[in-house]
């Protein structure tokens, strides 16, 4: 069983990295796994996916291959977010964590449970963002 978690987990980052999956594919991939959501931590480098058990499955991630900025900008954190859920042209999710990591996002933690995303930065400031059409 773990192995096949672990095997889904690293299927959906793939599908992330690659573009082959939206986000809204990849929550429902997991859900459906029976996942309680993912951690993505820009610093270390990595996902962590959670069950509701406690167990857990972390995977390596791509490195973003910059510092993250010290300062936290909001503002262009929601207009990546916007921008990955508009699927704009030329859209990557590799784009998408260059562009939050230098506005200064060290992280991001996904509740399914809560439906919503916690952006974080350095200093600890969040930026929370709802699923679409769920408040």
């Amino acid at each position: 069983m773990k192995q096949q978690l672990q095997d889904m987990a690293q299927s959906c980052m793939n599908g992330a990295e690659s573009g082959s999956m939206t986000f809204p594919q990849i929550v429902q991939t997991l859900i459906a796994a029976g996942f309680d959501g993912y951690l993505v931590d820009f610093r270390q480098g990595s996902i962590t996916y959670y069950l509701p058990d406690g167990d857990l499955v972390q995977l390596k991630a791509a490195q973003v291959g910059h510092p993250i900025a010290e300062q936290f900008d909001v503002e262009v954190v929601r207009q990546a977010i916007r921008d990955a859920q508009r699927r704009v042209a030329g859209y990557t999710y590799g784009g998408f964590c260059k562009a939050v990591t230098g506005a200064g996002c060290a992280g991001y933690l996904v509740s399914f449970p809560g439906k919503r995303v916690l952006y974080f930065g350095r200093t600890a400031e969040t930026h929370t963002e709802f699923f679409p059409g769920s408040k």
